[in-house]
């Protein structure tokens, strides 16, 4: 199975710019490629998944075991030509002392040999140094080439090269010239989704054509290729044979259940892994399009996923008919799953630079936008007794995460909550997953894996409802 790993020096080096650049030129020679993340992100798999024309996976040590990461990249891969994993961070960046959950450490668990981006900017000779040390560090990560990234000109080039050649073994891939023309915009999330854009296509393109031009991609390809055979089969452990199964009676078999999935400009962070689940599950998945759509379908339950509602924060307020449709869905007993921009979407009014305007109204409280993280990183949390879906452990610590810039606040009611937060922020620093009627709204994303199969939990919880109970 031929494999890259992309990773940097830094973070900020460009490597998700080199990555997605990467994905459409190979798309582009007629290779299906396969792109993963590593680490929880929703926005850089949403631009590599549009430049691989390919659905991106993310790996992530936090909620996934090594097998499982493993079983993952062999499972999504197997029909592809090349495979892709981009880092987050630097190489060696993690948060554990020992470098476990390093970006190393998925390329040493996967096996791929690891291209470093390297940001050239004020370096010539310095280079050498830097990469000797990134190899002495770890000899078993395999560092197999290198490209410059944000290179002055040709002479800064060669000068670079010239290093690299001399003084290493490294074999130098490209040198990338810093071009404004690569740049793709941020926000406080990092970039800006590629579901936003209307440009997103034609900077894909853009991106292509320049890193085409300036990488080797034979070279690349030859490296991939090399790379040695992955350790255990490739059947995913607790996954499609587990979904598939008969679970408590409940959620698999039966009439499909009709499930809305908002995605559109506003809605777009959900994990294809967790929408495979809900499907294995049961479930058919309904689009829903907040911004134009006047009314829901006819559903069985609803899924409200991240995204950014305050950019859209005018247009979700102007279809009043759709958020009425939503509150009263919700009143009505419409089982219903909301994550941090769901929440915000069906709080009382969003507020942001100065502005207030009104959501669904379902959670009695405003979603106020902040200058800073109200909540980021990792979060573990533990079920209440009031968590509504089946199959829960109160014992159990489930591994997640939460970064949102907003906080839920004037709340005129006194929630039950299905979280009790062991560490993050939630809702309030102690508790998260707002609980009214049949709806659970969480700051916090879940990953369904072996460690919380949220996915087919929700799915039963929904057929209990129609069941009566």
């Amino acid at each position: 199975m031929a494999r890259i790993f992309i990773s940097a020096t830094h973070k900020s080096s460009g490597k998700t710019t080199l990555s997605i650049g990467l994905c459409a030129a190979l798309h582009a020679q007629g290779l299906r490629v396969q792109p993963f993340k590593k680490g929880p992100d929703y926005i850089d798999p949403l631009w590599l998944g549009a430049a691989s024309a390919r659905a991106c996976h993310n790996l992530d040590f936090n909620t996934m075991t090594p097998d499982e990461i493993i079983q993952t990249v062999q499972h999504y891969a197997a029909s592809a030509d090349i495979a892709l994993i981009e880092a987050n961070k630097g190489l060696y960046d993690g948060m554990a002392l020992d470098g476990s959950d390093s970006n190393a450490a998925v390329a040493k668990l996967t096996r791929s040999p690891v291209i470093l981006v390297v940001d050239s900017r004020g370096m010539t000779r310095g280079v050498a140094p830097l990469l000797l040390g990134y190899q002495a560090f770890d000899p078993d990560v395999q560092i197999a080439g290198i490209i410059f990234n944000r290179v002055g000109g040709a002479r800064h080039a060669s000068k670079l090269r010239e290093a690299v050649e001399h003084y290493t073994d490294i074999k130098v891939l490209g040198a990338v010239q810093n071009n404004p023309e690569m740049e793709i915009e941020e926000r406080h999330l990092g970039l800006m989704p590629s579901n936003e854009s209307s440009a997103a296509a034609t900077q894909i393109a853009r991106i292509r054509d320049l890193v085409a031009e300036q990488v080797d991609l034979s070279a690349l390809l030859a490296i991939a290729r090399g790379a040695e055979s992955l350790l255990l089969p490739s059947p995913l452990a607790g996954g499609e044979a587990t979904r598939s199964s008969v679970w408590d009676g409940v959620g698999m078999g039966g009439t499909p259940l009709r499930i809305g999935i908002c995605q559109d400009p506003a809605f777009a962070f959900y994990y294809p892994g967790d929408l495979e689940a809900l499907q294995t599950a049961g479930a058919e998945l309904v689009p829903v399009n907040t911004l134009k759509d006047t009314a829901l379908p006819v559903l069985d339950g609803l899924f409200v996923g991240g995204g950014f509602p305050e950019t859209q924060m005018h247009a979700l307020a102007a279809n009043v008919s759709m958020r009425e449709s939503i509150r009263n869905a919700i009143e009505n007993g419409l089982p219903t799953y909301a994550e941090c921009g769901g929440l915000m979407y069906l709080s009382r009014s969003l507020v942001w630079n100065g502005e207030q305007v009104p959501m669904v109204g379902i959670i009695p409280g405003d979603a106020v936008m902040h200058a800073k993280p109200q909540g980021r990183g990792y979060v573990k949390l533990q079920e209440t007794a009031d968590m509504p879906w089946p199959g829960g452990d109160e014992q159990a610590v489930i591994n997640a995460h939460e970064f949102h810039y907003s906080c839920l606040e004037n709340l005129t009611a006194q929630g039950r909550f299905a979280y009790r937060m062991r560490r993050g922020t939630g809702i309030d620093g102690q508790y998260d997953g707002w609980i009214y009627r049949n709806l659970l709204a969480s700051y916090t994303h879940m990953r369904d894996t072996a460690q919380c199969h949220w996915a087919r939990r929700f799915v039963a919880f929904i057929r209990l409802k129609q069941q009566g109970n």
